[in-house]
């Protein structure tokens, strides 16, 4: 094969490192990508009993459209599955969308998950702050933590990346007129505030300590710039890789 062949090949493919980054990034084909671990998340929470991500508005709601029954509430997750491969097809036959682009996004995000505690740490260190992170008791055991981790992943940056951040951005910048950096600035430190605040609210929250607080509240700021610059679906990941790491091997 010539060497223009081989171009006009990689050209036709339109796989490259730039394209990756620029396609990943797409809040919609991001939420294409994060629809497996919905599903997974799904039932594995009616298979642990009903046990559930803290911030996860969406389970009890389809619980009770299900009517509370196991048969209904599974034919919903099929359904969502069912729409699942649906999009899949019809956006892999207008080219708008590469299925291909799962497996490196998770590859990704593990590598970022692998770095996140270790970059809190040093965060911390070189502040002088003491870093402890609580792990919440005794293992819930691997399959359980698994479904947590899942869960976490795609709630937690639901609720604070995606909504509240994206929120608090695009209110500073629309009502207020901030200017954009201050508006991002103070996106990312309020979101990440609340989403430290959250772990120790309620009667599973964990036991309020400094050093949990701060090793949360710099997760949530590395999260926060994962999610702005690489996009919801990386942010999700790196999330849920992160924890079952914690979870299941710390």
């Amino acid at each position: 094969m010539t060497q223009a062949k081989k171009k006009t090949r990689t050209a036709d493919s339109g796989f490259s490192l730039s394209t990756y980054l620029e396609e990943s990034r797409d809040l919609f084909g991001s939420l294409i990508l994060v629809l497996p671990l919905f599903i997974v998340y799904q039932i594995g929470v009616l298979a642990t009993g009903g046990v559930r991500n803290g911030v996860d508005f969406v389970t009890d709601t389809l619980w009770a459209i299900a009517d509370h029954q196991v048969g209904i509430y599974l034919l919903i997750n099929l359904g969502f599955l069912v729409a699942f491969g649906v999009a899949l097809w019809v956006l892999r036959s207008t080219g708008t969308f590469k299925p291909r682009l799962w497996p490196w996004v998770v590859a990704e995000s593990s590598v970022y998950a692998m770095l996140l505690g270790s970059g809190v740490v040093f965060v911390m260190s070189s502040l002088g702050l003491d870093a402890l992170l609580a792990t919440g008791g005794s293992s819930p055991g691997l399959f359980t933590s698994v479904i947590l981790s899942l869960g976490a992943g795609l709630y937690e940056e639901t609720v604070f990346r995606l909504i509240l951040m994206g929120g608090l951005f695009a209110a500073a910048v629309k009502w207020l007129n901030s200017p954009t950096w201050l508006a991002a600035l103070g996106a990312v430190l309020i979101s990440s505030f609340v989403f430290s605040a959250i772990h120790y609210v309620g009667p599973l929250g964990d036991t309020f300590a400094l050093g949990s607080f701060f090793f949360r509240f710099f997760a949530g700021v590395i999260l926060a710039g994962i999610f702005y610059l690489r996009g919801f679906a990386v942010a999700v990941y790196t999330h849920a890789i992160y924890d079952i790491i914690v979870m299941v091997f710390h």
